[in-house]
This record gives C-alpha cells, structure tokens and sequence, in this order.
C-alpha cells in the first residue's frame, strides 16, 4: 500500500500537467465538434472570438490522474464530476436555458449532500450543503470572466487545500487536489493574459463543484475546520455573493449576463486583464495562506482570521463603489 501510494505520489500530478497541457493545445487548434468559440456578448471583457472548451482538457486531465488514486473519493463523487462535465460541455455547444442548468446543479448538489450527510448530520445540514455546493459551482462560473482569473484560483485554492491535507496525514485527498492544481497549471499557460483559450462552463462547473464538495470532504474527515474553505475561495466568494446580493436589492434580473463584478470593472476600467489577474493571485495567496496558518491556532485567532478577512473585503469594496460612482458621474 505504501509502494502504491508513493507511486501515485509521483505520477499523479504529473498525469495531470501533461494531459491538461497536450489537450488543450490541441483544442485551442481544434475544428468541428470541438471548435466551440465564445463571442463577445454584454458580459464579455474580450473583443475576439476565443475557444471555450479549455474547461475539457482540464477535467480529462484531473480524470486521468484519478486512475492513480482510484479509492481516494467516494464513486459518487467521481460520477457527480463527470454528470457536471458532460452536462456544462452541453451548455457550452447548444446553451441550455437558466432554468434546466439550476435545476441540473440543483438535482447534482442534491444528489450527493443528502448521500455524505443526511443519516450522519441529519437532512438540514445536507438541504445547507446542496444549497451551499450549488452555489459555489455557479459563482466560480461567474467569475470565469478574465484571463487567468479562474485559473488562478483553481491552482491557489486547491493547492491550499493540498498543502492543508498533506500536513494532517491524509495523503489521498492531498493528491486529489495537487492533481487538480496541476491541471490548472497547465491551463494557465495558455488561459493568462493575453488568452488563447477560456475555460467555459465544462471547467467552471466542475470545478466550483470540486471546491465546494473537497472543502466538505475536508471537514467530514476532521482536516480543517468548516469556515476553511469560506476563506481560501473567499475572493470568489465575496465578490460574486455582494454582487449579486446588490443586483437583486436594486430589482435586477440576478441571473442575466452583466459585467458588473468587481474583478469586472477593475479590468475594463483600471488595471487591464495582466494586472488584475496578478492582484487576485496576491489575494489568493493571502487568504490561503491565513487559511493555512489559522488552522493551527486557537478558536480565538481563527475566528479573528474570519472576521479580518470581512472586514478587509467590506472595506476594499466600499472604496471601490465610490471610486466607480465618481468615475461614472464624470464620464
């Protein structure tokens, strides 16, 4: 067993880059059925056409270096991941209504909460975890939305968890997510600034799903504390959640195309796609790192580690909506 886990140890990963890597170079040249574009629309911060199916070879690249550590998940993880792959990929060719793609996310997130946790923490914590997981694997698709953004997060989040599971002793979910971080690395190479290939929804999907169900994974096996995974996405999270909170309070149709997200506004109107994509890695870092340093702390220190992190997203977001009134104003 030990022989086995340290090959996977080696492989794994490695898996994970190469495959990544060799299709989506292949996709990005791809034609026919594979050669899926996406157009700039009101939402879009791009000016071309740029393929959109980036998301694939990231996820054969993740199920290809799962082969290694086949026992590391529960089945009905790996089957919910693939439902969502082939389900986004769907979403990407022919453009499913909002209504089918919520009620899809829901039935998935629905599916696997009641499964991991209703005869263990009862059905209210799994009806909280469906919610939470359908969530989360919409407001990473929202925040696919500039070059290297997603990509970013996808290697600093899930490197996070990563480093937090090796140092607790728990080797498989470890190599679950360095597969995944790998895979990512790869997309990056040709996703940052200026990107040859987006994501779409057959990576965005997934992958928040992947974010949500590995950080209740974590808890479940005693790795990390419940908030940890609130912190490590927290810049997805706090920017997707306050924008969409702030469209519905004004009466806007929340589930429509826009580009009023923070990250949004920063690249269309101050730092470009580079620099905001480098500032969100900083930020990334920061809060994976606090994460990761926390959880060795007292309840105290923890929930100050919390608290800090709102106060700090409260405060850089009111800066910058009076920034934006006054630049609206006098444009």
């Amino acid at each position: 067993m030990g022989a086995d886990l340290s090959l996977s140890i080696a492989i794994a990963p490695l898996v994970a880059f190469t495959v990544t890597l060799a299709l989506v170079r292949y996709l990005i040249h791809s034609s026919g059925v594979l050669r899926i574009l996406d157009h700039p629309n009101e939402r879009s911060l791009h000016g071309k056409a740029v393929p959109r199916t980036g998301g694939l070879g990231i996820m054969c690249g993740i199920f290809a270096s799962w082969v290694f550590i086949p026992h590391a998940l529960p089945w009905i993880i790996w089957t919910s991941v693939l439902l969502l792959t082939v389900l986004s990929f769907a979403d990407d060719v022919f453009g499913l209504p909002v209504w089918a793609r919520l009620i899809l996310h829901g039935a998935v997130a629905s599916w696997l909460s009641v499964s991991m946790l209703a005869d263990t923490d009862g059905w209210m914590a799994a009806a909280v975890a469906a919610l939470a997981i359908t969530w989360m694997l919409n407001l990473y698709n929202f925040m696919d939305g500039s070059d290297g953004l997603a990509g970013g997060m996808t290697l600093i989040g899930f490197g996070c968890y990563a480093l937090i599971a090796w140092s607790g002793g728990n080797q498989p979910l470890a190599m679950i997510n360095f597969c995944i971080a790998a895979a990512a690395a790869a997309f990056l190479l040709f996703n940052f600034y200026p990107a040859r290939i987006f994501m779409g929804d057959s990576g965005s999907i997934p992958l928040g799903f992947l974010a949500a169900v590995l950080g209740l994974v974590g808890w479940k096996n005693g790795n990390w504390p419940f908030w940890l995974p609130l912190v490590v996405f927290s810049p997805f999270i706090a920017d997707a959640s306050v924008t969409l909170i702030k469209r519905g309070l004004r009466g806007e149709k929340v589930w429509q195309a826009h580009r009023e997200h923070y990250y949004q506004r920063m690249a269309r109107d101050l730092l470009g796609h580079r620099n905001t994509a480098l500032l969100g890695y900083g930020l990334m870092c920061a809060s994976g790192a606090s994460a990761m340093w926390a959880v060795k702390q007292d309840a105290f220190i923890q929930l100050s580690v919390c608290i800090g992190w709102v106060a700090v997203y409260a405060a850089t977001m009111l800066v910058s909506d009076r920034w934006w009134i006054r630049h609206s104003s006098s444009s």
